[in-house]
């Protein structure tokens, strides 16, 4: 890890997130540019009303192929920078190959879907004899390039991996900029109606493409080459799992858009507004409430190294600072956003043209209900965040999910039953309240349980200067008396001796908090998404393999644990040592120095070697414990002298050979 980092912990907070929120909040309106200039356009325009029924009818249709290519798209993102850290070049353009692949084969049998089933997924998701047609249209031509779509939308997130966020932005700007200028121009002028504004976002789509192809031709990490496209389902497996959160959260989108578009053209065809302009208005208060929302989750995701950073270093005042501006920000992006939807909602939906009295009613109302607790929606959001980078995916995902799915879905079936069409609406701010409730029972937990006091630099530990010869890394099964033998092969030897110093001198480096560190590899079972999700984890794991290179390059030492081995994998004096034992006598061992008994100690051994080899094969992708990895290999129940005289007679031979 750079030293840069720790101005994360030292800069001030209100500078640092003002230079993070920026980008993040531009780039995510960039992006919602492309669902709401085709709705003021469209509305404008002589189709009215129901040309916007009609993309609000195909745009939650769209969301699945924008599922499936953001989760190819992010997993191989994310596998590209585990690739990164483990200057692995081998996997990483296999990975990238793939997914392109992968994502041409899956829009192409979305076409053939699509084309198949057309009428029968638009009445599903709310078109009525009226709109068909006109969805129809649109949906053809949308539909014809969903390859473009979703490789574009694909490679941007590998862009973005690859550190070029700024050419990502570029990308899908130039897509935006030529669907706004092309629309008036195919709708107006040339009078195309919906396949005017269809034609406009293709062209921009494909613009898109064209700049992320050229990026390709010039990437940094990684170089695409003709084997990269062969399949290799063993590596995009690894891909798969990583873009898998992704699609959860885009098929949720879905979920909640296929619910509440069938109940208001359920309920909407029984009540004065029928099935159509409830249709349209949702699609148009969905479009203005996202741009919105766009903003708080650009302003928390700025904040997000901020608080990942000082809540590692267990800078506690840090985090609950960073959160508070993230949060009067917020707040006052949405409660001025409320106030113009509850006072004068009409200068809003005018923007999307303005139709008879009755869809004037309805669409005031829309925005008066639908959104009366914006102010709510958003920080739940950015608490889902909060949680998300610290590592605390239980409660991320409590918040995230219960707002929208356990309590906004069920709401908006059960309420028209009893209150009519206006009920889908209730649905929002009844979600609103009862989420944000919830919220606040987690964020009281969250800061009453994070100390007052800043953490203190352990200064504990140095590294040594030593002689030259080799470096001896050790890794070990729990209970096989790895660290302790380590420490006597390293008074054997007279060179210096690392295990719990490696972490003290890591904190010091980076500024992280000691404990934190060494806790790193004791939740297995999350360590994988922590790592690809959240910044204190990626800092840590960072700090800790930047000052295992430099007790390397001090000289001659033993380091026990953290994949020292694969860090220091082209260090010509690295000799690698794997010290094993049958279970009982790990049991023994275990029993013996926790004093724990044999059912517990069992337990131990078995969650620890998890751990480890969970770790292991996040930093390395390698196997714990395969012999392949290892220069020697040895059973320690054989006993710690002898294992330890073996072990000094293996490097001291092998030293003489080099």
């Amino acid at each position: 890890m750079e030293n840069n980092n720790l101005y994360l912990g030292k800069e001030k907070v209100s500078k640092l997130l003002f230079k993070f929120s920026i980008p993040c909040i531009l780039s995510l309106l960039i992006s919602s540019l492309y669902n709401i200039v085709d709705q003021i356009f469209i509305g404008n325009s002589k189709l009215g009303y129901l040309g916007n029924a009609a993309t609000s009818i195909v745009f939650p249709i769209t969301i699945i192929s924008v599922a499936f290519a953001w989760a190819i798209g992010d997993g191989c993102a994310a596998f590209l920078s585990l690739c990164q850290g483990r200057k692995d070049t081998k996997n990483a353009h296999i990975a990238i190959g793939n997914g392109i692949i992968i994502n041409i084969i899956i829009s192409i049998i979305f076409v053939i879907l699509g084309f198949l089933f057309m009428d029968k997924l638009l009445f599903l998701f709310g078109a009525s004899k009226v709109t068909l047609p006109i969805a129809q249209t649109y949906f053809r031509i949308i539909l014809l390039f969903i390859p473009v779509y979703m490789v574009a939308n694909g490679m941007n997130a590998i862009i973005r991996a690859d550190g070029s966020p700024k050419f990502s932005m570029a990308s899908t700007l130039i897509g935006a900029i030529t669907n706004i200028i092309l629309d008036p121009i195919f709708i107006f002028v040339f009078d195309w109606g919906i396949a005017g504004a269809a034609w406009a976002t293709i062209i921009g789509q494909c613009l898109s493409l064209i700049v992320s192809i050229i990026y390709f031709t010039k990437t940094k990490t990684f170089k695409l080459s003709l084997s990269s496209f062969k399949l290799n389902f063993g590596v995009f497996s690894n891909v798969i799992k990583l873009g898998f959160s992704t699609f959860i959260t885009q098929m949720s989108i879905v979920i909640i858009s296929l619910v509440c578009n069938i109940m208001l053209a359920k309920y909407g065809a029984l009540s004065k507004y029928g099935a159509d302009i409830p249709i349209a208005v949702i699609g148009i208060c969905m479009k203005v409430f996202t741009i919105i929302i766009n903003i708080a989750v650009g302003i928390i995701l700025g904040a997000q190294p901020i608080l990942g950073y000082n809540y590692g270093a267990k800078q506690n005042d840090r985090v609950k600072e960073t959160f508070k501006l993230a949060l009067i920000s917020t707040v006052i992006v949405s409660l001025i956003s409320m106030i113009i939807f509850e006072l004068c909602p009409s200068l809003v939906i005018k923007m999307f043209g303005t139709e008879s009295d009755l869809y004037m009613e309805f669409a005031i109302k829309t925005f008066r209900i639908f959104l009366l607790l914006i102010v709510f929606t958003c920080v739940i959001k950015i608490s889902s965040i909060l949680f998300q980078a610290v590592g605390d995916t239980l409660k991320a995902s409590i918040v995230s999910l219960s707002r929208d799915i356990i309590l906004f879905v069920p709401l908006v079936i059960i309420l028209p039953k009893f209150m009519g069409v206006e009920g889908a609406l209730y649905a929002a701010p009844i979600a609103d309240f009862i989420g944000m409730i919830i919220t606040a029972i987690l964020l009281i937990v969250f800061f009453k349980n994070l100390s007052s006091n800043e953490s203190k630099l352990s200064n504990e530990a140095k590294i040594l200067d030593s002689k030259s010869g080799a470096i001896i890394t050790i890794s070990r099964m729990h209970g096989s008396r790895g660290k302790y033998i380590g420490k006597k092969v390293a008074e054997r030897l007279n060179i210096p001796y690392y295990y719990k110093e490696l972490t003290a001198i890591a904190a010091q480096e980076s500024g992280l908090d000691k404990e934190f560190i060494s806790k790193l590899n004791q939740e297995s079972n999350i360590l994988h998404d922590l790592y690809l999700t959240t910044t204190p984890v990626k800092f840590a794991i960072e700090a800790q393999e930047k000052v295992i290179k430099k007790i390397a390059s001090k000289g001659s030492c033993v380091i026990v644990g953290r994949a020292a081995d694969y860090v220091l994998r082209n260090n010509k004096n690295l000799i690698r040592i794997f010290i094993y034992a049958p279970e009982d006598y790990r049991i023994n061992s275990i029993m013996e120095m926790y004093k724990d008994n044999k059912n517990e100690a069992k337990k131990n051994i078995i969650r620890s070697d998890k751990n480890r080899a969970s770790y292991y094969k996040l930093i390395s992708s390698k196997t714990f414990g395969d012999i392949n990895n290892y220069d020697l290999c040895i059973d320690s129940s054989i006993g710690i002298e002898k294992t330890t005289e073996v072990i000094c007679n293996f490097i001291k031979n092998k030293t003489n050979q080099n």
